[in-house]
């Protein structure tokens, strides 16, 4: 495969966008370690939660475009894509994405047992995801739950072990994504109900759909908010979980039933930024405390 072809499958999988997941990841490895043996990850360990969590998110992105080649074609948003412009063959994406589970596979057998025990469920989740928009409008909570695994196999990583304070983080992760992935789809609600495809926003329409994603992110919020009080952690977490609840707040309000033009920004710059907040804060919270 050539430097071009990669560097065009690199574009088609937003590569850049792993800044959503990457933070959580390294807040439950680093967080995990603190809390449950009251020390620090190895740097080999936050290497290959890194190398894992790049192979998974390549393979999930890589995976999706390739089984919505068809529906992308159709959808004028998405129809420039790689795969249905045929700035790409199927055969590079097949071995890209076989490449990007090898690499994935391999990181988890350099961290634990359980690590390698729980490859199967996260390898079907982030399968999964992407045939249910076929068939449930809870697709959006299936991708909570790929995105989940993120923190929660830091978790794992640096502690071989899943206790509650890791699934608090995971649920907290999962309601966020699900949440702001539902004030994406609105952007497809007519094309998806048009095309029989399943989402909060053609099922429920825009408006009852923006509640729901802001719901979502109301349980994130104090998910975090618990986090701090389990993990017995200090006012700098908190302050952390305060500015993201703010974060939140502004993204519902760039957002309007009637006006889904600053989706974009309310999309990729709060969510990663709200990502990168959490995880200085809760750095900050275990340097300086």
């Amino acid at each position: 495969m050539s430097l071009r072809k990669l560097k065009i499958i690199l574009e088609m999988i937003k590569f850049e966008h792993s800044i959503f997941a990457l933070p959580f990841a390294f807040m439950g490895a680093v967080l995990g370690k603190i809390v449950v043996e009251n020390t620090w990850p190895t740097w080999t360990e936050i290497f290959w939660v890194t190398v894992a969590m790049v192979g998974a998110r390549s393979a999930a992105m890589s995976l999706n475009r390739l089984i919505d080649r068809f529906i992308d074609a159709k959808n004028p948003r998405t129809a420039t894509r790689a795969i249905p412009a045929g700035l790409i063959s199927i055969v590079e994406v097949i071995v890209f994405i076989v490449i990007s589970f090898a690499v994935l596979f391999f990181a988890a057998f350099q961290l634990n047992s359980l690590a390698v025990k729980l490859l199967p469920l996260a390898v079907f989740v982030l399968i999964l995801y992407s045939y249910t928009k076929r068939f449930t409008w809870l697709c959006h909570f299936v991708l909570g739950v790929a995105i989940g695994f993120g923190p929660l196999g830091g978790w794992v990583a640096t502690t071989g072990q899943v206790d509650g304070t890791g699934l608090l983080l995971f649920i907290s992760v999962l309601f966020w994504t699900a949440g702001f992935d539902i004030m994406y789809a609105c952007q497809d609600a007519e094309f998806d109900r048009k095309e029989g495809l399943y989402s909060m926003p053609s099922r429920f329409g825009i408006e009852k759909a923006l509640l729901i994603a802001r719901a979502c992110h109301v349980i994130t919020f104090f998910g975090l908010l618990s986090l701090y009080m389990i993990a017995d952690l200090s006012l700098w977490f908190l302050g952390g979980v305060l500015i993201s609840g703010a974060i939140l707040l502004y993204e519902h309000m760039l957002v309007k039933p009637t006006d889904l033009s600053k989706l974009d920004v309310a999309f990729f710059n709060m969510n990663g930024i709200l990502s990168m907040v959490m995880f200085t804060f809760t750095m900050l919270d275990l340097v300086i405390s």
